[in-house]
């Protein structure tokens, strides 16, 4: 018996120093591939088979400060929050208050877009899955450090210009997921977040998680946001999201313990000690492509092994040597998260970092490639070659390349004064003050900045805040054949917030 005893017991202790050594393994790498892109903080959760295997802080809650991060230590997830919504609309399907092809205007009535037809067809399915004709982040400007409610921020969505045919293409619209929020309220008569307490951090005993940067103080034991700058990590100021009337689309604070209890949920096909708290068929829907893009030559090079793209309502899917994998990024100001699902494997994770530095996807594959037996090259080492130089610094050197030196604007500065508007957006003013022209935003106020003479009629913005998606950025005067001032156009390259998408006309 003692020796069958020990036969049982053998391959039990072989399979757990196994998996200690696995993870003693991941640890490193994950440590090094922290320091080696220079991000000061990250936690990171992985869930394997029921079970939290690992959940560890990597690093400082803020550069050139000791205090580390741990498992409790919350982050912004960003557009993480976007699954939790779809969640919860789909509980609301589950129990009969909608259906997925609803049409919004009937919750909605306000709610309009840039062609009537699209206005009364689009679907609560059609809001979480990116076809609603409108171009990857186009209208993030309305809502950006904006004063507005969601209300107001989905009524100015009407302007926001069509980038292709409804149902034709995939524009990632965070516009959208603040119009399902509103939804979520219409339907429940419940604010979103409080839906979502009710729906999921509650049962999930998600603790440290919320909904508002208002709360950090309450909590404690949070991470600093930071800006990349050169070789260095500038911390910021957390930014007030919810106060933008984005919180549906990307609002949610949280910890790595509290994210694990998530995926944990949603590998368990949405039932908990026998609690059903997200209905397994509508999970599926949830997990189901509804929008398909190609897969371009480059991306089967650098990720072999992957066939298809998609999006399903709320996460990101695609195959990876066989297996489904359904996950989702965040950007916030200052704050990168991934979350990633491998179902076949029974197989979750998340990663939350204190700053804007994509280390996520490579670290991602190779953790899902560490659990698969898979392709064991130094993932972070490949994409942090790809990396190296490029992207916004190189749109404002060529921008500086083309500056006029030694021009004058056509007017004298009171000139330049006046009121500005873009139905969109609202309006923007231009004031003279210590002998300067200063830029006001109506409903943005900490957007406000000082112009400084760039060349002919245009002019550098010299923000008063640090941004964390922009820094240079100019606006031009644009006028008629006599000088006449019609109105401002501006030049602010980054990837998200496309200033570009403002026309405003002089209020005369």
């Amino acid at each position: 018996m003692r020796f069958l005893l020990v036969l049982l017991v053998l391959p039990l202790l072989f399979t757990d120093a196994f998996s200690q050594t696995k993870l003693k393994k991941i640890e490193s790498y994950l440590e090094k591939a922290r320091s080696d892109w220079g991000v000061p903080g990250m936690a990171v959760a992985i869930v394997k088979d029921g079970k939290v295997v690992l959940n560890k802080g990597f690093g400082v809650k803020e550069a050139g400060q000791q205090e580390p991060v741990d498992e409790n230590t919350l982050f912004a997830i960003a557009s993480n929050t976007k699954a939790f919504i779809s969640s919860a609309l789909g509980n609301l399907v589950a129990d009969g208050s909608i259906d997925w092809d609803d049409k919004v205007v009937d919750y909605l009535p306000y709610f309009e877009l840039y062609d009537a037809y699209v206005t009364r067809e689009i679907t609560i399915r059609d809001l979480l899955c990116h076809r609603a004709g409108l171009g990857t982040y186009s209208g993030d400007v309305i809502w950006y450090k904006s004063e507005l409610t969601a209300e107001e921020v989905i009524r100015r969505s009407k302007y926001v210009p069509q980038a292709f045919s409804f149902r034709s293409g995939y524009g990632y619209s965070n516009l959208m997921f603040i119009v399902a929020g509103e939804v979520i309220k219409a339907v429940t008569g419940m604010e979103w977040d409080d839906y979502l307490g009710d729906s999921f951090f509650d049962p999930l005993n998600m603790t440290r998680t919320i909904t508002t940067s208002d709360d950090l103080n309450r909590l404690g034991n949070f991470a600093t946001p930071h800006k990349p700058d050169g070789n260095k990590n500038l911390p910021i100021d957390w930014v007030f999201w919810e106060d933008m009337g984005s919180g549906a689309a990307a609002g949610i604070i949280t910890s790595s313990s509290d994210m694990a209890k998530w995926i944990n949920m949603n590998l368990q096909n949405g039932i908990v000690n026998g609690d059903t708290i997200l209905d397994p068929k509508q999970q599926n829907i949830l997990w189901t492509p509804h929008n398909n893009f190609v897969m371009t030559a480059s991306s089967k090079e650098w990720i072999p092994g992957r066939h298809f793209n998609g999006y399903g309502l709320g996460w990101g899917t695609y195959d990876y040597h066989g297996r489904q994998v359904i996950t989702h990024g965040g950007g916030y100001d200052g704050m990168y998260s991934r979350v990633v699902l491998v179902p076949d494997e029974n197989l979750g994770f998340v990663m939350l970092t204190n700053s804007m530095i994509g280390i996520s996807n490579p670290l991602m594959l190779y953790l899902i490639n560490a659990y698969i037996g898979g392709d064991e090259q130094d993932w972070s080492l490949k994409y942090l070659n790809r990396n190296r130089g490029g992207g916004i610094e190189a749109m404002v050197e060529l921008r500086e390349a083309k500056r006029k030196e030694n021009t004058k604007p056509s007017k004298e500065l009171e000139e330049y004064t006046g009121n500005y508007h873009d139905p969109m957006y609202g309006t923007i003013s231009t004031t003279l003050a210590d002998g300067k022209l200063r830029l006001n935003f109506e409903n943005a106020p900490a957007l406000s900045a000082t112009l400084e003479h760039w060349h002919y009629d245009t002019w550098e913005i010299k923000w008063d805040k640090t941004h964390a998606w922009f820094d240079f950025g100019t606006l031009r005067f644009d006028m008629d054949n006599n000088l006449e001032i019609l109105g401002i156009e501006f030049d602010v390259p980054n990837y998200d917030i496309f200033f570009d998408e403002i026309h405003a006309k002089i209020v005369k």
